[in-house]
Order: C-alpha cells, then structure tokens, then sequence
C-alpha cells in the first residue's frame, strides 16, 4: 500500500497546474541566469599551456579546433589513477551525443585530465567513449583553474574549490563513501581528493584565449544527464550513499 498521497485526475490536474507555475518561473528565472552568465567579463589568458592530444602536443587555443568556443570538462583522472572517477564517468556518458551539435554550433567539447593520454586513451576504449579527451600531465592548467590540489594543501587546509575554502580533506560529507569511490580508481582518498570535478568555458577572438566561466561540484547537476531524469521520476533522486557504477560495472557486486 503506497504511503503517498493519491488522488482523483481533477486533483492532479489542479496540483500539477500549480507545479506548473513554479516550473514556468524556474525556466525563465533559468534564462536570467544563462544571460548573466554570458555578462561575465572575459579574462584573457597569457600563460602558455601544454596539453598532449590525439593529435600531438597541443597548445589551448589548439583545443578549439577551428571553433571560436571551448567547453573543458574537468574529468577527474590523476596520474595515481588506475580508473576515471565514477561520478565524471557516469556524466562523460552523456557527452558523445552533444559533442556533434556543438560542432556544428561554433563550439567544441573535450574532457581534460593530468593522466597521461595513454591512460586516457585505454579508459576511453573500455567505457566506448569517442569524445575528445587531453592530457594537461606536467601543465598548471588543472591548478589554475581550481580542479588539482597539493598534498601541502591538504595537509594545511588552503583547498579553496568552488569558490571558498574548505575546512577539511572531507569534501563531500561523510567519509566512507569517499573511501569507497577513492578504492575504485585504484587510490586512497587523499591522492584521490586531490582532483576535483569542474567544467570551464574559453573563446577564442583574434588570436586571444579568455576564460568566461567555471563551475564546480553542484554546478555540474545540469550536465549529469541521469540526476535530470531523476528528477521527474516518482521518486526523485532517493538515494542512499553512492548508488551508481561505471556503466560497464552494473551487476558486478
């Protein structure tokens, strides 16, 4: 017997009218906030990157790849890792499909990680993946935009991720379920909370890389297609601890 409220149609009818109104104000609440986030001034960037592609060493505005925009998603993939981190693996699921239409729309769509390419190129084989994926192994760049931390800073508590400081090594609440997702990329928790999830975008004008937004950690929801369906499901998201798998990893424990 459902512990949920039930109800005639007339009274879903009125109940869901109601939901309507707030989505309708969410959407264009939604809109204001896409329009200010393209109001963001634009930061030029000067340092000179290095990234290894499928192509070869490849410099930032490389990356674009003819495009005038470039979407990076910050997959977390250290050197130490024997596998990509679940959680960016279950939203780089979603990546394959858009990759196409935002190439026919000026923009281009790539994860970047500090794992050797090799070790990208063997993961990107076993989830059948064909987006395109770089290495920034030896380059600041993870650093300077927020998503690679030092043992000294862990050990200090200078972290600063998603725009504030954090008090702890403990970044996502309790601690056991970060052991368990740190034990399936082959590390322990502090070389695994040394990378951090985020996606950066970058146009190109005249020559002239600039930086125009990042988000990290909650700011990612909108890209990880799955919590979007959950969303509208009966349920909702109605989790307990970390409930997903690489895809490939379903029906294995």
């Amino acid at each position: 017997m459902t512990t949920h409220s039930t109800g005639t149609r007339e009274e879903w009818l009125a109940a869901r009218l109601e939901l309507l109104k707030a989505e309708k104000e969410l959407t264009r609440r939604s809109d204001e906030v896409a329009k200010q986030r393209q109001q963001l001034p634009w930061v030029r960037i000067d340092k000179q990157y290095r990234f290894q592609t499928e192509q070869g060493s490849a410099s930032l505005a490389d990356l674009f790849q003819g495009r005038s925009q470039l979407l990076i998603y910050h997959f977390m993939f250290g050197p130490d890792y024997t596998a990509g981190c679940p959680s960016c693996s279950a939203i780089a699921d979603g990546f394959d499909g858009s990759v196409v239409h935002l190439a026919n729309h000026d923009v281009t769509l790539l994860a970047v990680s500090r794992a050797p390419l090799a070790k990208l190129q063997q993961y990107r084989r076993r989830m059948g993946w064909s987006f395109p994926w770089s290495s920034s192994f030896g380059s600041d760049f993870n650093a300077d935009f927020c998503v690679h931390f030092t043992e000294q800073q862990q050990r200090e508590g200078t972290i600063e991720y998603n725009y504030q400081r954090e008090s702890s090594l403990n970044w996502r609440g309790d601690q056991a379920p970060v052991d368990e997702v740190a034990a399936t990329t082959g590390t322990d928790t502090p070389t695994f909370t040394r990378e951090r999830p985020g996606m950066s975008a970058f146009v190109l004008e005249e020559g002239v890389v600039y930086h125009t937004y990042s988000t990290y950690a909650r700011g990612l929801d909108v890209i990880w297609g799955m919590y979007q369906w959950l969303d509208r499901a009966p349920k909702g998201r109605n989790e307990t601890g970390v409930w997903w798998r690489r895809h490939d990893e379903y029906g294995q424990r």
